[in-house]
């Protein structure tokens, strides 16, 4: 099948091929030249633009009120209203732009098309356009800009001290959510302090008492192999275990550091933190306002709030800040979509590595009067205490 496919595509070449050659031999004895194009065929070309641009329009109106929300519902965060707003002003700009460029570029392609005996006009320049173009689109431009960096800077600047603080700390290839205790105050956290038992690097003087522990196993590990009279090591392999020794080094001596000038009044922040597994659930609350602290452990990621119209890269090394209020709670959200399986989510928007698809966090909003209940009893059963 696949020699007869094969067969069928060479021997189409060849026939195109040859009614291209038939189509030039009929041109030379008409005493035509190539380059010269029929009034027939204009007309049909101008025909065919001004069908195509009647095809695009419809086109473009049908997708944008088939997709135009990209499949989401209604904001569901009180940001979300104001986030929409933006959006649709930008797509009305953009489309009056968009339709009255294209219909300009293909009305004049049907109207203007090349008649015999008519030459183009010739029009190089003219200032008061130049002006017209430049000036308007840059008006335009600065009033989308202005209002989305103050949508931006509302969303970004310091929340309300009554705020909800949450942690989300992201890593190939899943999301883990750290709510501060009942003080609302997230504990510090340092890198230095990340292993199986404090992934997220929590700074209380329990966990760097148990770091410097294990950096010293490390430490005296690594002296031992590369003092062992009966290993014979490359000096490539040596190097490379000499520098991994001298880093090791160098971080136990920071957590040496970091336990002589550790404040203990700070734990009570940590140790009242609440650590969920990572990718099982993030309960908000109805007309409260979030905050929330993103980090990343390995690579950039973006936490993508779809449905509450949020979104900020998580970079290592660094802390990123985002706030929204939830308006709807997922019963509400699944009466409105008359959908009883919906859920929202919390979704990478970076293509992070291999199994980017997997982080997915599922969210779920309550009512206060729920949520008044259910906190303290999650707060005094799973807090941090490392």
């Amino acid at each position: 099948m696949k020699f007869i496919v094969l067969i069928v595509i060479v021997l189409g070449i060849i026939a195109i091929a040859q009614m291209m050659r038939v189509y030039e031999l009929t041109s030379k004895l008409r005493n035509r030249r190539e380059e010269d194009i029929q009034l027939r065929d204009n007309k049909l070309n101008a025909t065919l633009m001004l069908i195509f641009m009647i095809v695009l329009f419809g086109s473009y109106i049908f997708m944008l009120f088939r997709y135009g929300r990209g499949g989401l519902p209604e904001p569901a965060s009180a940001e979300g209203v104001n986030y929409d707003w933006l959006m649709d002003l930008n797509m009305i700009i953009i489309s009056a732009v968009f339709f009255l460029t294209n219909f300009l570029l293909f009305f004049f392609c049907f109207k203007y098309y090349k008649k015999p005996g008519v030459d183009a006009y010739f029009y190089p320049h003219n200032n008061k356009l130049e002006l017209v173009w430049t000036v308007i689109p840059s008006m335009v431009l600065a009033v989308i800009i202005i209002l989305g960096l103050k949508d931006w800077n509302s969303r970004t600047a310091a929340a309300a001290p009554e705020s909800v603080r949450v942690e989300i700390y992201g890593k190939q290839f899943d999301w883990t959510v750290r709510y501060a205790g009942l003080d609302n105050q997230l504990g510090e956290f340092d890198y230095k302090l990340v292993n199986g038992t404090n992934p997220l690097g929590i700074v209380t003087a329990e966990t760097i008492k148990t770091r410097i522990y294990e950096m010293d196993s490390i430490v005296s590990m690594l002296e031992a192999n590369l003092n062992d009279p009966k290993q014979v090591y490359s000096k490539e392999t040596l190097d490379k275990m000499e520098d991994e020794l001298a880093t090791k080094e160098r971080i136990y001596q920071r957590l040496i550091q970091m336990q002589q000038t550790h404040d203990v009044r700070k734990d009570v922040h940590a140790n009242d933190d609440v650590v969920e597994p990572s990718n099982t659930e993030l309960v908000l609350c109805k007309g409260k306002e979030y905050e929330f602290n993103l980090r990343s452990q390995d690579v950039i990621h973006s936490a993508y709030f779809p449905h509450f119209r949020a979104q900020m890269n998580t970079v290592p090394g660094m802390v990123t800040r985002l706030k929204f209020t939830p308006t709807l709670t997922t019963k509400e959200m699944r009466e409105k979509l008359n959908n009883p399986d919906f859920n929202y989510v919390l979704m990478c928007n970076k293509v992070c590595g291999a199994s980017h698809s997997n982080m997915m966090l599922k969210i779920k909003v309550v009512e206060p009067a729920f949520y008044n209940t259910w906190w303290p009893m999650k707060a005094s059963e799973g807090a941090f205490k490392k």
